[in-house]
């Protein structure tokens, strides 16, 4: 049983899943805001030098990576694609290219919250609040941050003010 100062384990999942993919109050969540976005509108950059949408998405699939290497112990260096944090994208500037990059994403966090129910399960140890906290706010970040970049996008191409 939880002490007063842990949340429950199905809060955490939802949680974890909120941020992502559940309905929530605070509007779209990370999937949401990727969902309908063309492969053009994923690689647009704001500026040089600057992330596009394409880039958020992969950085966000790497940090759930992260929660979940440190939830199962597991080596440092095995996320699937080289390098660590941002990956600079696009590669290939294909719609298969920016599918399978959301496949990756979509899987991270499938993985993630099946590595959270086994530590769960487990029992041996307290779940680190703090990363699955972390995870999931960093998903509503960026979850606005590219909501934001795709308005941004539309007014430039259309000569009209952002509406926030």
């Amino acid at each position: 049983m939880p002490s007063s100062q842990e949340p429950r384990d199905d809060v955490l999942l939802e949680i974890l899943d909120q941020g992502y993919k559940s309905k929530a109050w605070h509007g779209p969540n990370l999937r949401q805001s990727l969902r309908g976005v063309s492969v053009e509108a994923a690689a647009w950059r704001p500026s040089p030098g600057q992330h596009n949408i394409w880039e958020i998405a992969l950085h966000a699939a790497y940090w759930k990576y992260i929660v979940r290497r440190r939830l199962c112990g597991d080596k440092r260096g095995s996320f699937v694609l080289k390098g660590s944090n941002w990956f600079k994208r696009p590669v290939e500037l294909s719609e298969n290219a920016w599918r399978a990059d959301l496949a990756l994403l979509e899987t991270e966090h499938r993985k993630l919250r099946e590595a959270l129910v086994e530590y769960i399960k487990r029992k041996t140890q307290r779940v680190p609040v703090n990363f699955l906290f972390g995870v999931a706010f960093h998903d509503v970040y960026h979850a606005g941050q590219i909501r934001l970049l795709c308005r941004l996008r539309e007014s430039k191409t259309t000569g009209g003010a952002i509406e926030v």
